[in-house]
C-alpha cells in the first residue's frame, strides 16, 4: 500500500495537523517507508507463535515481598528531620 498526497491530506485532517506543501514529500517518503517495513513484517512466518500481550515471559508472575509491619524509623528521628512539627506529627502547609 502506498500513501498518496490525497491520503496524506486526509490523515492530516483527521489528526488536526497542518501540512505545508514543502513537507509533503518528506512525509510521504516517511509514511511509505513505514508501510513497506510493515509489509516485510507481514511476510514473516509466525505459525505456532503465541500472541503476547507484553514482552515478559508468560509464566512469570509478580514477585513481591511480604508486607510486614515494623517500626523502621522511630518517631523522634522522623520528627527531628521535619522542618516543622509538634510532639506527634509533622506539620505541612494546608492544601485546598
Amino acid at each position: 500500500m502506498k500513501v498518496d498526497t490525497e491520503t496524506l491530506q486526509k490523515i492530516a485532517h483527521l489528526a488536526r495537523l497542518t501540512v505545508r506543501p514543502e513537507e509533503e514529500t518528506q512525509l510521504l517518503s516517511s509514511l511509505n517507508s513505514v508501510l513497506d517495513w510493515m509489509e516485510q513484517l507481514n511476510e514473516v512466518d509466525t505459525t505456532g507463535v503465541e500472541p503476547l500481550t507484553h514482552m515478559s515471559a508468560l509464566d512469570e508472575a509478580n514477585i513481591l515481598r511480604d508486607d510486614v509491619v515494623a517500626n523502621q524509623l522511630p518517631r523522634t528521628q522522623a520528627l527531628a528531620n521535619a522542618p516543622d512539627h509538634d510532639d506527634q506529627f509533622i506539620k505541612v502547609t494546608k492544601v485546598l
